[in-house]
């Protein structure tokens, strides 16, 4: 088995916790552990999967036609191409992730329409992505834009400053774009549990940096964030779908003035 095989890789224990069939022992045994630690994550991941269908649905009602979702993961059901399109059949959407397994499994099972593409990219290093000839033939971004950073920022340490390169990229999307965002906390949360869940990502393909509030709405900098604000994911607007009540992340979507 390669290496790509027998470590723990995050984007395939989060289609473990929705219940994809995208993931491969290892992935499972690390998951198995952390659901031991906390039972609810299952669910959790749920809750963090029906925030981003809630506000990519909101952003094409608004009228918003262009979506770049970063740190995309591995296709599940729900994908942003199918939410958009059930609004706005003409929408454009660019997935973009630098796990070189999830891009390949991406580029597998989306569909090769030219208004869903597929490309690896990092979200530190947001030149780089905003140069490729791909986004570029996808996207204008002198038009309004929603980037989507659902449940991948929690993954980048403070050290590769993750302020920065969102910085970066709102200021190379037009005003009036959106930005929704999604993240990790563990605000409230025991502190024991909270490390042995923390150890487990550490020997993953990343680790885990669960933030506080203050420090998760710095990356809304330079929005205007619409109600009812950052709040719990399950609180971000329920539209009535089932809702549980498990939320280990704070949800929220902001225009770029």
């Amino acid at each position: 088995m390669t290496e790509a095989e027998t470590r723990p890789n995050v984007a395939r224990m989060y289609d473990y916790y929705l219940g994809g069939c995208h993931n491969f022992a290892a992935d499972r045994a690390a998951a198995e552990e952390v659901l031991k630690i906390f039972p609810d994550t299952g669910v959790a991941a749920q809750t963090n999967r029906a925030f981003l269908r809630r506000a990519v649905r909101w952003a094409a009602e608004q009228g918003i036609r262009q979506f770049l979702d970063v740190g995309a993961g591995l296709p599940t059901q729900g994908n942003v191409h199918e939410v958009v399109r059930a609004v706005a059949p003409d929408a454009r959407v660019v997935y973009v992730d630098h796990d070189e397994v999830a891009v390949a499994y991406a580029r597998r099972l989306l569909p090769t329409d030219g208004r869903t593409v597929v490309l690896r990219g990092d979200l530190r290093r947001p030149d780089e992505m905003l140069a490729d000839p791909l986004l570029r033939a996808t996207v204008d971004l002198a038009e309004p834009v929603a980037l989507l950073l659902v449940a991948v920022l929690h993954f980048v340490p403070d050290g590769d400053d993750p302020w920065a390169a969102v910085a970066r990229l709102r200021d190379a999307t037009a005003p009036g774009s959106l930005l929704a965002v999604s993240h990790l906390t563990l605000d409230g949360a025991p502190p024991l549990p909270a490390q042995a869940g923390t150890a487990v990502y550490r020997r993953s393909s990343a680790p885990l940096v669960p933030r506080t509030h203050a420090e998760v709405i710095r990356f809304l900098d330079g929005y205007d964030l619409v109600e009812p604000g950052l709040v719990r994911l399950a609180d971000w607007r329920p539209d009535g779908e089932p809702r549980a009540a498990v939320s280990h992340g704070y949800g929220g979507v902001g225009i770029r003035r």
